[in-house]
């Protein structure tokens, strides 16, 4: 399984009314990992020719992130079959490695011409074991 972590820092701008990260905000956070990670992988080689959609999002929070935290996000396709894959993103307190959301996503792939679903290829799946 090939792990995509990069680190990022907490700015008022990601929190809510609690002065904790917004829930939305780590669903933005979801979905930038997930691309940067696809982007990294494919080296751009399949962005005129496929493109991913959200079918399902899966968040369990277990701690608040709060202004200038630190936190690691890691995610991995844990697994694929036709066109959807499912992919895990871990956020974690950089400094204390406490668990704060674990989020599950099923994509479903698409032709990027007649936006219909696509069985991913065996060489993407590649990339990602």
């Amino acid at each position: 399984m090939q792990t995509f972590t990069k680190t990022f820092t907490v700015t008022t701008a990601d929190l809510d009314e609690l002065n904790h990260v917004n829930n939305v905000r780590y669903l933005e956070w979801v979905q930038e990992i997930s691309k940067e990670h696809w982007n990294h992988a494919t080296r751009g080689n399949w962005e005129d020719k496929l493109v991913w959609v959200v079918r399902k999002h899966e968040v369990t929070y277990f701690k608040a992130a709060k202004n200038n935290d630190v936190i690691r996000a890691s995610t991995h396709v844990k697994e694929s079959n036709g066109p959807i894959s499912i992919r895990i993103v871990e956020f974690t307190d950089n400094k204390t490695n406490d668990l704060l959301v674990n989020s599950s996503t099923e994509w479903c792939l698409l032709d990027k011409q007649s936006l219909r679903p696509k069985r991913i290829p065996a060489t993407i799946n590649e990339l990602f074991q």
